[in-house]
């Protein structure tokens, strides 16, 4: 079992949200199911940097906290699928929002960015 080496605050729905949705790949994913993209092969055509492992441990996660749902069928080779939860789907507006401010700001948070990794545009 992994063992935390910072302790669990959930003080504030920052933190909160913070606990759920830590992990590179996670409003992706959630971003991904939401547009029909529903097997792990599909959302790992959408997101090929990440590896399988990566993308398995993630979805599991979002499932754990209750965000997606997964259906395995019963059939020769097996199939899964994830679909949001409607609790998962309350999210999706703000992922929009957090999106639309990226789009917004894109050049600038793309200059701070490189700046900060030492890069030249």
């Amino acid at each position: 079992m992994h063992e935390r080496k910072i302790p669990l605050n959930l003080n504030c729905g920052l933190d909160l949200i913070g606990e759920v949705l830590y992990g590179k790949w996670k409003i992706r994913l959630l971003w991904f199911i939401n547009e029909g993209h529903l097997r792990p092969s599909e959302l790992q055509r959408k997101i090929p940097d990440a590896s399988r492992r990566v993308l398995n441990i993630q979805l599991k996660e979002l499932e754990e906290h209750e965000l997606v749902s997964k259906k395995i069928y019963a059939q020769v080779p097996p199939k899964v699928e994830y679909d949001l939860t409607d609790f998962g789907k309350t999210l999706i507006p703000v992922i929009s929002a957090l999106g639309y401010w990226g789009d917004e700001h894109e050049e600038r948070l793309k200059r701070v960015i490189l700046k900060r990794i030492g890069k030249d545009q």
